[in-house]
Protein backbone atom coordinates (compact mmCIF):
# COMPACT_ATOMS: atom_id res chain seq x y z
CA UNK A 1 0.00 0.00 0.00
CA UNK A 2 1.53 3.38 -1.02
CA UNK A 3 2.54 5.72 1.79
CA UNK A 4 2.67 9.51 1.87
CA UNK A 5 6.41 9.33 1.13
CA UNK A 6 5.66 7.51 -2.15
CA UNK A 7 3.41 10.24 -3.51
CA UNK A 8 4.67 13.08 -5.71
CA UNK A 9 5.11 16.38 -3.85
CA UNK A 10 2.36 18.97 -4.12
CA UNK A 11 5.09 21.63 -3.72
CA UNK A 12 8.73 21.15 -4.62
CA UNK A 13 11.43 23.77 -4.10
CA UNK A 14 14.45 22.72 -6.13
CA UNK A 15 17.85 24.26 -5.36
CA UNK A 16 16.77 27.91 -5.33
CA UNK A 17 19.07 30.87 -4.82
CA UNK A 18 17.56 34.23 -3.90
CA UNK A 19 19.28 37.60 -3.93
CA UNK A 20 18.23 40.96 -2.57
CA UNK A 21 20.38 43.14 -4.77
CA UNK A 22 23.99 42.13 -4.14
CA UNK A 23 23.10 40.21 -0.97
CA UNK A 24 22.38 36.50 -1.33
CA UNK A 25 19.64 35.28 1.04
CA UNK A 26 19.20 31.63 -0.04
CA UNK A 27 21.81 29.16 -1.28
CA UNK A 28 20.50 26.11 -3.13
CA UNK A 29 17.52 25.58 -0.83
CA UNK A 30 15.46 22.48 -1.58
CA UNK A 31 12.38 21.14 0.19
CA UNK A 32 9.15 19.40 -0.67
CA UNK A 33 5.62 19.25 0.72
CA UNK A 34 3.22 16.40 0.00
CA UNK A 35 -0.55 16.74 0.08
CA UNK A 36 -1.79 16.40 3.66
CA UNK A 37 1.60 17.15 5.23
CA UNK A 38 2.54 19.92 7.63
CA UNK A 39 6.10 21.06 6.96
CA UNK A 40 7.88 23.51 9.27
CA UNK A 41 10.81 25.68 8.24
CA UNK A 42 12.79 26.68 11.30
CA UNK A 43 15.67 29.05 11.93
CA UNK A 44 16.73 32.21 13.69
CA UNK A 45 16.64 35.77 12.39
CA UNK A 46 18.13 36.21 8.90
CA UNK A 47 18.19 32.44 8.37
CA UNK A 48 16.22 32.71 5.12
CA UNK A 49 13.05 30.99 6.29
CA UNK A 50 10.66 33.85 5.44
CA UNK A 51 12.43 34.38 2.10
CA UNK A 52 11.75 30.72 1.30
CA UNK A 53 8.04 31.27 1.86
CA UNK A 54 8.02 34.54 -0.08
CA UNK A 55 9.61 32.71 -3.02
CA UNK A 56 6.70 30.25 -3.11
CA UNK A 57 4.18 33.10 -2.99
CA UNK A 58 5.85 35.06 -5.80
CA UNK A 59 6.87 37.93 -3.52
CA UNK A 60 10.53 37.38 -4.45
CA UNK A 61 11.89 35.68 -7.56
CA UNK A 62 14.68 33.09 -7.32
CA UNK A 63 17.81 33.85 -9.33
CA UNK A 64 18.43 30.13 -9.78
CA UNK A 65 16.45 26.91 -9.33
CA UNK A 66 12.80 25.97 -9.70
CA UNK A 67 9.60 25.93 -7.64
CA UNK A 68 6.93 23.49 -8.76
CA UNK A 69 3.30 23.27 -7.68
CA UNK A 70 1.71 20.03 -8.87
CA UNK A 71 4.60 19.66 -11.29
CA UNK A 72 4.08 23.13 -12.81
CA UNK A 73 6.86 25.72 -12.52
CA UNK A 74 5.69 28.78 -10.60
CA UNK A 75 8.93 30.59 -9.74
CA UNK A 76 8.77 34.26 -10.66
CA UNK A 77 4.99 34.27 -11.15
CA UNK A 78 2.99 37.18 -9.75
CA UNK A 79 1.48 36.56 -6.29
CA UNK A 80 -2.07 36.80 -7.70
CA UNK A 81 -1.27 34.01 -10.17
CA UNK A 82 0.06 31.80 -7.37
CA UNK A 83 -3.07 32.40 -5.29
CA UNK A 84 -5.20 31.52 -8.32
CA UNK A 85 -3.45 28.13 -8.45
CA UNK A 86 -4.87 27.25 -5.02
CA UNK A 87 -2.37 28.68 -2.53
CA UNK A 88 -3.50 30.59 0.56
CA UNK A 89 -1.28 32.87 2.63
CA UNK A 90 -1.13 33.97 6.26
CA UNK A 91 1.59 36.64 6.06
CA UNK A 92 3.90 37.78 8.83
CA UNK A 93 2.40 40.76 10.63
CA UNK A 94 -1.18 39.69 9.77
CA UNK A 95 -1.65 42.30 6.97
CA UNK A 96 -5.34 42.88 7.58
CA UNK A 97 -7.20 45.77 5.92
CA UNK A 98 -7.66 48.06 8.95
CA UNK A 99 -10.55 50.21 7.64
CA UNK A 100 -12.61 47.23 6.48
CA UNK A 101 -14.75 45.23 8.87
CA UNK A 102 -13.81 41.80 10.17
CA UNK A 103 -16.54 40.31 7.98
CA UNK A 104 -15.28 42.13 4.87
CA UNK A 105 -11.70 41.01 5.53
CA UNK A 106 -12.85 37.41 5.74
CA UNK A 107 -14.79 37.66 2.49
CA UNK A 108 -11.65 38.86 0.72
CA UNK A 109 -10.16 35.44 1.43
CA UNK A 110 -13.06 33.82 -0.39
CA UNK A 111 -12.87 36.16 -3.40
CA UNK A 112 -11.36 33.56 -5.80
CA UNK A 113 -14.37 31.31 -5.10
CA UNK A 114 -16.94 34.09 -4.76
CA UNK A 115 -19.57 32.23 -6.82
CA UNK A 116 -19.79 29.47 -4.18
CA UNK A 117 -22.26 31.42 -2.02
CA UNK A 118 -23.56 28.53 0.10
CA UNK A 119 -20.13 27.02 0.71
CA UNK A 120 -18.71 30.42 1.69
CA UNK A 121 -21.57 30.99 4.15
CA UNK A 122 -20.84 27.60 5.72
CA UNK A 123 -17.12 28.35 5.93
CA UNK A 124 -17.85 31.71 7.56
CA UNK A 125 -19.90 29.91 10.20
CA UNK A 126 -16.94 27.57 10.81
CA UNK A 127 -14.54 30.50 11.23
CA UNK A 128 -16.86 32.27 13.67
CA UNK A 129 -17.31 29.01 15.61
CA UNK A 130 -13.52 28.53 15.79
CA UNK A 131 -12.92 32.18 16.72
CA UNK A 132 -15.84 33.47 18.83
CA UNK A 133 -14.02 36.79 19.29
CA UNK A 134 -14.27 37.41 15.55
CA UNK A 135 -17.98 36.62 15.65
CA UNK A 136 -18.44 39.20 18.39
CA UNK A 137 -16.48 41.79 16.41
CA UNK A 138 -17.60 40.95 12.87
CA UNK A 139 -18.81 44.50 12.21
CA UNK A 140 -15.78 46.26 13.72
CA UNK A 141 -12.94 47.70 11.62
CA UNK A 142 -10.13 45.15 11.61
CA UNK A 143 -7.67 47.82 12.71
CA UNK A 144 -9.38 48.00 16.12
CA UNK A 145 -8.55 44.35 16.92
CA UNK A 146 -5.68 43.29 19.15
CA UNK A 147 -2.64 41.59 17.62
CA UNK A 148 -3.91 38.17 18.62
CA UNK A 149 -7.36 38.86 17.19
CA UNK A 150 -5.81 40.08 13.94
CA UNK A 151 -3.84 36.82 13.71
CA UNK A 152 -7.09 34.92 14.13
CA UNK A 153 -8.57 37.05 11.35
CA UNK A 154 -5.62 36.30 9.05
CA UNK A 155 -6.07 32.57 9.70
CA UNK A 156 -9.81 32.79 9.09
CA UNK A 157 -9.23 34.67 5.84
CA UNK A 158 -6.83 31.93 4.66
CA UNK A 159 -9.36 29.24 5.59
CA UNK A 160 -11.98 31.01 3.43
CA UNK A 161 -9.61 30.62 0.48
CA UNK A 162 -9.85 26.81 0.84
CA UNK A 163 -6.40 26.53 -0.72
CA UNK A 164 -4.72 23.24 -1.48
CA UNK A 165 -1.65 24.68 0.26
CA UNK A 166 -1.60 27.23 3.09
CA UNK A 167 1.65 29.16 3.60
CA UNK A 168 1.92 30.60 7.12
CA UNK A 169 4.68 33.02 8.15
CA UNK A 170 5.50 33.38 11.87
CA UNK A 171 1.98 32.87 13.32
CA UNK A 172 3.16 33.15 16.94
CA UNK A 173 5.22 36.33 16.52
CA UNK A 174 4.31 39.02 19.02
CA UNK A 175 1.46 37.06 20.58
CA UNK A 176 0.85 36.28 24.24
CA UNK A 177 1.08 32.58 25.21
CA UNK A 178 -2.73 32.46 25.44
CA UNK A 179 -3.15 33.62 21.84
CA UNK A 180 -0.35 31.32 20.63
CA UNK A 181 -2.27 28.40 22.12
CA UNK A 182 -5.50 29.56 20.46
CA UNK A 183 -3.82 29.91 17.06
CA UNK A 184 -2.13 26.53 17.23
CA UNK A 185 -5.30 24.85 18.43
CA UNK A 186 -6.81 25.86 15.08
CA UNK A 187 -3.72 24.73 13.15
CA UNK A 188 -3.90 21.30 14.81
CA UNK A 189 -7.56 21.16 13.73
CA UNK A 190 -6.58 22.05 10.16
CA UNK A 191 -3.98 19.29 10.19
CA UNK A 192 -6.54 16.76 11.41
CA UNK A 193 -8.79 17.83 8.52
CA UNK A 194 -6.00 17.04 6.03
CA UNK A 195 -4.97 20.62 5.20
CA UNK A 196 -1.51 20.89 3.61
CA UNK A 197 0.57 23.52 5.41
CA UNK A 198 4.00 25.10 4.88
CA UNK A 199 4.82 26.85 8.14
CA UNK A 200 7.67 29.26 8.87
CA UNK A 201 8.14 29.66 12.60
CA UNK A 202 10.70 30.82 15.17
CA UNK A 203 8.89 29.01 17.99
CA UNK A 204 10.51 25.67 17.19
CA UNK A 205 8.99 23.76 20.08
CA UNK A 206 5.35 24.21 19.08
CA UNK A 207 6.13 24.06 15.34
CA UNK A 208 7.75 20.64 15.76
CA UNK A 209 4.73 19.43 17.73
CA UNK A 210 2.50 20.36 14.80
CA UNK A 211 4.71 19.33 11.87
CA UNK A 212 5.24 15.98 10.19
CA UNK A 213 8.66 17.00 8.88
CA UNK A 214 10.89 20.03 9.26
CA UNK A 215 13.82 21.83 7.69
CA UNK A 216 16.29 23.97 9.63
CA UNK A 217 17.85 26.95 7.84
CA UNK A 218 20.97 28.82 8.85
CA UNK A 219 22.41 31.74 6.87
CA UNK A 220 20.37 30.73 3.82
CA UNK A 221 21.38 27.06 3.81
CA UNK A 222 19.38 23.97 4.79
CA UNK A 223 21.53 22.54 7.60
CA UNK A 224 19.15 19.88 8.97
CA UNK A 225 16.04 18.11 7.76
CA UNK A 226 13.99 15.13 8.86
CA UNK A 227 10.91 14.04 10.71
CA UNK A 228 9.69 16.53 13.29
CA UNK A 229 10.03 13.92 16.04
CA UNK A 230 13.66 13.19 15.12
CA UNK A 231 14.58 16.87 14.97
CA UNK A 232 12.86 17.57 18.31
CA UNK A 233 15.04 14.83 19.83
CA UNK A 234 18.25 16.06 18.15
CA UNK A 235 20.64 17.54 20.77
CA UNK A 236 21.85 20.21 18.32
CA UNK A 237 18.28 21.35 17.65
CA UNK A 238 17.45 21.23 21.35
CA UNK A 239 20.44 23.41 22.19
CA UNK A 240 19.95 25.92 19.38
CA UNK A 241 16.17 26.19 19.20
CA UNK A 242 14.47 24.49 22.14
CA UNK A 243 16.32 26.11 25.01
CA UNK A 244 17.95 22.90 26.24
CA UNK A 245 21.23 23.14 28.07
Amino acid sequence: MPTLADTAPLLSIDAIDVHYGAVQALYGVSLDVRAGEVISVLGGNASGKSTTLKSVLGLVAPTHGRILLDGREIQGRAPADVIDLGVASVPEGRRVFPEMSVHENLLLGAYPRRKEKEAIAQDLDEVFAAFPRLAERRGQPAGTLSGGEQQMLALGRAWLRRGRLVCIDEPSMGLSPRFVDAVYEVLFRWKAAGQTILLVEQNARIALELADRAYVLQHGHVVLQGSAADLAADPAVQKAYLGAA
